[in-house]
């Protein structure tokens, strides 16, 4: 995985927590770093791929199946920020570029297994050691939720083309959370509770961002006409 590869050659920068402004290096900052990551390196050609302790498993290894989605997540948001960006919802673009920046994070949690021997590198992989992330998704949450239409019925993954796209990533977010079951006892509980609670967030975004743009989400309606069994 290219996040493994980096996370052997490079130190991480922590980045600030949700309440504190996150800083993003500029493409000319990026630039000046010097070459040194290749994206081949023939290792893995034989089926195997290794986590950031050095051990290595094959690729259809369960952390590896958590790594793919979680990546595969980021890259989601990636497409919606680029549907958000000079959209009356672009404010949400800051917000799904931190949560990008955590799931590298939760990609470090888990390629370094808990039980690892190199409990250095499980300390330096540490997720969200302070407990903040899930209350400030909560609390993005609870401030995207004001105002929100009111229905009592299901709603469908619409409202456009960005919206309908952060739905697509609520979706990929809870196959990421099974994933993470078979390996709670290798991860911190940290890691679990801020993707399931990332799930939610995304639903509210989606909504919130439709509501931005003045497009109509749709909902629910039974073959039969009537709209949901708790609407009769």
């Amino acid at each position: 995985m290219y996040a493994i590869r980096a996370l052997r050659q490079l130190r991480p920068t922590a980045h600030r927590v949700f309440s504190k402004k996150v800083e993003i290096k500029t493409p000319s900052e990026v630039k000046s770093y010097p070459p040194t990551i290749k994206v081949y390196t023939r290792t893995g050609d034989k089926g195997t791929s290794a986590l950031f302790t050095g051990e290595r498993r094959g690729k259809n290894d369960a952390v590896f199946a958590a790594l793919g989605t979680t990546d595969e997540l980021s890259s989601m948001l990636g497409l919606a920020i680029a549907h958000l960006e000079s959209s009356p919802a672009s404010s949400l673009v800051p917000r799904l570029e931190i949560i990008q920046c955590l799931l590298q994070d939760v990609g470090s949690n888990v390629a370094t297994p808990i039980d690892s021997a190199s409990q250095a590198k499980v300390k330096r992989t540490r997720f969200d050691a302070q407990r903040v992330h899930c209350t400030n998704l909560e609390e993005w949450i609870d401030e995207m939720s004001e105002g929100l239409p009111v229905h009592r019925s299901f709603i469908l993954p619409s409202g456009g083309l960005a919206a309908s796209t952060l739905h697509v990533a609520r979706t990929i977010c809870r196959r990421a959370e099974r994933s993470l079951v078979p390996l709670m006892s290798d991860i911190d509980k940290e890691t679990f509770m801020f993707v399931n609670r990332l799930s939610d967030f995304l639903f509210v975004a989606a909504r919130w961002t439709a509501m931005q743009q003045q497009i109509t989400e749709k909902i629910y309606v039974h073959q039969q006409g009537r709209v949901t069994e708790f609407d009769k």
